[in-house]
């Protein structure tokens, strides 16, 4: 498994209840692009429409040598590919329970471009500094540790 890309900042800004892995559309100067590693999950989003799981914003570079044959547009939406149990699933939690679906890893798996989604719960600010303190707390200890071997 190769990772390509990750959205770092997941993780800091909501609680990672389930996740999912799907397949994603792209087009073959895309995947070109992605073997390369040039991609970002920075400000991408998940968006439900009409049963269909779509991912909004998401950059994938341009690749140079597709000529002709690229889309012009790097941040088009892409069809995410799940069971229809899953998508079900995520769309009730995320219109009941208030819910959101983010996109966390972008990686090959053999062949394939697959995609790494959680269910999320948003965090609040004094949840996030608890987490930078709790982040700093262990950077201190592992240090302490360090010198003490």
């Amino acid at each position: 498994m190769k990772v390509i890309a990750v959205n770092k900042s997941a993780s800091f800004e909501y609680f990672l209840e389930e996740r999912y892995e799907a397949g994603l559309v792209l087009e073959g100067s895309e995947v070109k692009s992605l073997r390369g590693g040039k991609a970002s999950l920075g400000e991408c989003f998940c968006e439900i429409r009409g049963g269909e799981v779509i991912v909004k914003n998401m950059h994938i570079a341009l690749y140079d040598k597709s000529g002709a044959f690229s889309t012009k547009d790097s941040r088009r939406d892409r069809k995410l590919l799940l069971h229809k149990q899953e998508i079900h699933k995520i769309v009730g939690k995320v219109h009941e329970k208030g819910y959101t679906l983010v996109p966390l890893k972008l990686y090959f798996k053999d062949a394939l471009v697959k995609m790494e989604v959680a269910l999320c719960r948003g965090k609040h600010t004094y949840d996030k500094k608890q987490a930078l303190k709790m982040r700093d707390t262990k950077r201190a200890t592992d240090r302490a540790v360090k010198e003490m071997m």
